[in-house]
Formats: structure tokens, sequence, C-alpha cells
């Protein structure tokens, strides 16, 4: 042995993706497992999701903005209130100002926004901004 040590791999980040769509929840998990994102969860509720976040420490956060029981803003305000320090990716069909907005409000919370899209989302965006 000379000493040398050997730099530890880089770990695939683990992702938590928030959608009420089903469909859309099986696609982001396959589009996730393409880019070589080897763990993730997948939640419909927003409830469930925050038990997620506190209980599986995700790295990445994929969130979408409309959603049935609170919205993406009220989520990400609570995800910023329990501690959450990983990054997040906004998903929505909604307008650019809207996206933009929440984006911006995240950050105001302390929340390392990665990128907002517009439904659907991009492989390739995907991949850059899981990989930043």
């Amino acid at each position: 042995m000379n000493g040398d040590t050997a730099a530890s791999p880089v770990q695939p980040p683990r992702v938590l993706v928030l959608d009420d769509d089903r469909f859309m929840l099986e696609v982001l998990s396959d589009m996730l497992a393409m880019v070589g994102v080897r763990e993730v969860f997948t939640e419909a509720s927003t409830r469930r999701a925050l038990s997620t976040l506190e209980e599986r420490h995700p790295d990445t956060l994929i969130c979408d903005l409309a959603l049935p029981d609170m919205d993406g803003i009220e989520f990400l305000q609570a995800a910023a209130a329990r501690g959450f320090n990983g990054r997040v990716i906004l998903l929505s069909g909604m307008d650019a100002g809207v996206r933009n907005a929440a984006s911006e409000l995240a950050r105001v919370l302390g929340l390392r926004v990665a990128g907002t899209f517009r439904k659907p989302i991009a492989l390739e965006q995907l991949r850059l901004a899981v990989a930043s």
C-alpha cells in the first residue's frame, strides 16, 4: 500500500417526489432511475411526505406546487420549519410567474432551490437539476 487514500465514490442522491398525480410519480421515478438515482421515495400526500422527509432524510425533494391537502408553498414552509436542508426541485403546470414566485419564497425560507420547471420536465433538465 502506498499510503494514498482513495476518494470515496459519490453516492447518488436520495430523492423524495411529492405529486398528487400517481402517473406523474411513476414517470418521475422511472426518469430518476434513468439518470442514476437509486433511492426514490414517492408520496401523493403532503402529510406522508413530511413524515418521509423526517424519517428518510432525502438529499433532494421534487415538489409539485398544486396539491389538494396542502399546496406546494405550504409544504415548502413546513419542510423548512422541520429543518430540511436538501435541494428542492419545483415542478408545476402553473404559469412561469407562479413558479418563479414559489422559487423565490423557497429561497427566502432558506431552502436550496436546484431548479423550477414546467411539467412535463425533460430528462436532461431533471439530470442537471438532480446533479446540481
